[in-house]
């Protein structure tokens, strides 16, 4: 245990130090502060150090709070594993990051961490792919982990934390730890009396064991002497804002408070008068979260693998001139406080970086750090091998929507045996059926960790979906929580850093919704990720459901969020070319220039967006040529191409493809040369547009895009107009690339009932309505003289 309190000391002042040197010692460059939550990580150090140096062994997985990053890497650094230039640079380019993170910073973050709640429920899910894996034969034989979340008290705020819990509860949770940083302080204010007790309650409802760790151990043993239980009930009374207010202010205002509040009782006033003021202070700031050897004790006694919750009781800012004020969240010491606590921390002037500074015995100690079961095995992720894909064809129907499309692909590679067919696992908040999935779970079942038989199939009642549960089933059912999928999607794509075995993710859910999970989306990417979320329908096409359930936006999200390869393809042999491209493109984890054909950096690999649609289209024959097949990938191709007087260009992107290519036939007596270009990715044009004109900016002066060398043959005088069943802002940047006059046609108001023609017509996205848009757009007036004033 001393080795404990010394590690407990050593990570206090290395947190504080890295802070302050930050905001008080590093030359400033900007005129904002730094900031670092010198408080928030103070009231977690003692937890943090029983968990990493006592409870955790290499298999277990921790969700550091984002607040207690700064602890988390003086971990790392204590440990050998982080260098001083990156600890001197906290919060600067290339430092350890604000936040832990698994992208960004070097060290070894599990999970990333900083939008709050999302990394406290990403545990639960991490559990459940856990389980997920171990019951297959090809993920058997690698002991089971703990998937712990260090959560601070306000991120119990957040409705995804509850989310998580119903979703756990109906899956069965195991071998998670939630462990509660409660020390009754947020941002704005102090916890409300009594919320605990309605939390706890909760908890206890899903299945936990709730663990609350209130007393240290010298409080424990000062309530065993003669007048303690009064003590006690008096920290049991006491409002969280006064038990602040009195710890910042100290031994000597406690004492009064103590006194003058349970009078002169004999044993409980000798037992304070014992004890100096700043015995006293040491006495009441020992609530269990800062006490080193019960958080070890706590951790220990767990002997089972249900899911706990342990609600530790600390002090924000503890141990430091900060503890208990009302304003220490985003507080930090000022150099006056800090060289104050220097002194009584022990650290002499000029060591304060060092690692060992204070220790009596830096060689044993040292040898006792080498001996710590959770860093014995060095860097714990892992990374499997690539699957290999197997060729992917489309349906072969006549008319097909691409949803459906989709539906029947993921049937053939379930009829298969293939090693990727193997590994995927598909998940949907309860639209299953209705995102064409029924036929990939009958075939391969829904996973639970026991068999779970179905009563429609066990009574022979007619019903095409079989909703049979196995250990060896590939489909993990989720209820309608848009955040429980993005997050069960993050932990199953991180399955081959975490797990050592690697998962192919796939998600569905209705389109529109894609915006509830929006949060968790961008935290699934943030960590790198890698998954296959399919959003259908699309669009305005499900017309008769009103604009709740119509989608303009989410194009406009597949272009701008970083990780996620955005795609829209109208044909079934574009989605299956798509498909094909996409299951390697998850796997891969190279680094390397851009390709210098479309300046895309596709060996790094990514997540996957694919949005389809409903409405069955009537498909373009068979094709064969490379050029249709690259350019699918790539994001465009020409339907049909220009020629050297082409006058008008019309763009599209997804299920509105019938009306474009009706529109250019119309076209056809009115204007010459009218061409059409199937847009399959306005994100993957974007983006090879953009990085080729950095390279250019930086001397690649021959770079080129796919999208410019596309429109290269435009004459000038060209009108390119841009259609989709979305946001027109979409597809609108496309003039700007050579600078073409534009017109984008779209959809940028909510919805409504009707047919999709009704709709269609009302957005002037129906072909009538676009070809009488482009002849009513004038030429561009001959530069002339400008008329005079």
């Amino acid at each position: 245990m001393t080795d404990l309190k010394t590690v407990e000391q050593r990570l206090l002042w290395l947190s504080h130090w890295m802070i302050h040197h930050a905001n008080h010692i590093r030359p400033k460059v900007d005129a904002i502060k730094t900031g670092g939550h010198q408080a928030s990580s103070a009231s977690m150090v003692s937890i943090l150090t029983a968990l990493y140096f006592s409870a955790l062994r290499p298999q277990d997985r921790v969700a550091v709070k984002p607040h207690a990053g700064p602890v988390f890497h003086a971990i790392q650094y204590l440990m050998g594993n982080l260098d001083r230039n990156r600890m001197e640079n906290f919060r600067g380019f290339g430092g350890v990051q604000s936040y832990p993170s698994r992208t960004k910073d070097v060290d070894d973050v599990d999970f990333s961490t900083g939008s709050v709640g999302l990394g406290v429920a990403l545990t639960s899910f991490a559990s459940i792919i856990q389980d997920y894996v171990t019951a297959k034969p090809w993920g058997q034989g690698r002991p089971l982990g703990r998937m712990v979340a260090l959560v601070g008290d306000a991120e119990l705020d957040e409705g995804n934390v509850y989310e998580a819990l119903q979703e756990g509860w109906k899956n069965g949770l195991r071998n998670c730890w939630w462990i509660i940083d409660y020390n009754r302080q947020s941002l704005d204010g102090i916890v409300r009396e009594g919320l605990f007790a309605r939390i706890e309650a909760i908890f206890t409802a899903f299945g936990w064991d709730v663990v609350r760790v209130k007393y240290g151990a010298l409080q424990r043993a000062a309530f065993a002497e003669p007048g303690g239980s009064a003590l006690r009930d008096w920290i049991d009374r006491c409002p969280n804002q006064l038990y602040a207010a009195l710890t910042f202010m100290g031994g000597a205002v406690w004492r009064k408070r103590l006194l003058d509040d349970l009078g002169d009782q004999g044993d409980v006033t000798r037992l304070i008068e014992s004890r100096s003021d700043a015995d006293l202070a040491a006495l009441m700031e020992n609530l269990g979260g800062n006490c080193v050897e019960t958080m070890a004790a706590t951790f220990a006694a767990i002997d089972h693998d249900r899911p706990v919750c342990i609600l530790a009781y600390t002090i924000k800012g503890w141990g430091t001139p900060i503890a208990g004020h009302k304003d220490n969240h985003g507080g930090l010491m000022t150099k006056t406080q800090f060289d104050a606590w220097q002194d009584h921390m022990g650290v002499p002037k000029g060591q304060e970086w060092d690692r060992l500074a204070t220790i009596a015995d830096p060689t044993a100690f040292q040898d006792w750090l080498d001996s710590v079961p959770f860093f014995a095995e060095g860097p714990r992720r892992f990374q499997d091998e690539a699957l290999p894909v197997p060729a992917i064809q489309p349906p072969a129907d006549r008319e097909i929507s691409t949803q459906m499309a989709f539906g029947k692909i993921l049937d053939d590679l379930a009829r298969g045996d293939s090693p990727l067919a193997e590994r995927i696992v598909t998940t949907s908040p309860d639209v299953t059926g209705t995102t064409s999935l029924g036929p990939w779970v009958n075939r391969r079942k829904l996973f639970a960790r026991t068999a779970q038989a179905d009563a429609f199939i066990e009574q022979r009642i007619p019903s095409t979906a079989k909703w049979e549960f196995a250990p060896q089933g590939q489909h993990i059912e989720l209820g309608i929580a848009e955040m429980n999928l993005f997050l069960l999607l993050a932990a199953a794509g991180l399955s081959d850093s975490l797990f050592g075995k690697r998962l192919i993710p796939i998600g569905t859910v209705y389109d529109p919704f894609i915006c509830r999970g929006l949060d968790a989306l961008n935290y699934a990417c943030y960590q790198d990720a890698r998954f296959l979320i399919v959003g259908t329908p699309s669009g305005i096409t499900l017309a008769p459901e009103g604009g709740a359930h119509q989608s303009i936006a989410t194009p406009l999200i597949g272009l701008a969020q970083d990780g996620l390869a955005a795609f829209e393809p109208a044909f079934a042999d574009e989605l299956a070319v798509i498909l094909e491209w996409a299951f390697a493109y998850l796997q891969r984890e190279a680094e390397g220039q851009p390709d210098e054909r479309t300046w895309l950096r596709d060996q790094t690999g990514g997540s996957v967006y694919l949005r389809l649609s409903t409405n069955p289209v009537e498909q373009p024959g068979k094709r064969h040529d490379d050029a249709f097949r690259q350019g699918a990938i790539d994001g465009a191709y020409w339907l049909r191409p220009p020629g050297p007087n082409c006058e008008v260009v019309i763009a599209y992107q997804g299920v509105i493809a019938p009306q474009a290519i009706a529109a250019a036939g119309l076209l056809g007596d009115q204007k010459r040369d009218v061409a059409v270009l199937a847009v399959t990715s306005v994100d993957r044009l974007n983006a090879g547009w953009t990085a080729a004109a950095r390279a250019r900016s930086h001397g690649s002066h021959q770079a080129l895009s796919h999208v410019e060398r596309l429109l290269a043959g435009l004459p000038s005088h060209c009108l390119v107009t841009t259609v989709i069943d979305g946001h027109p802002a979409t597809l609108a940047w496309l003039g700007s690339v050579l600078g073409h006059r534009t017109l984008s046609l779209g959809v940028e108001h909510f919805g409504q009932t009707g047919t999709i023609g009704d709709l269609y017509s009302h957005y002037g996205i129906d072909t009538a309505s676009i070809v009488k848009r482009i002849l009513d757009t004038r030429p561009p007036r001959r530069p002339g003289p400008r008329p005079l004033p």
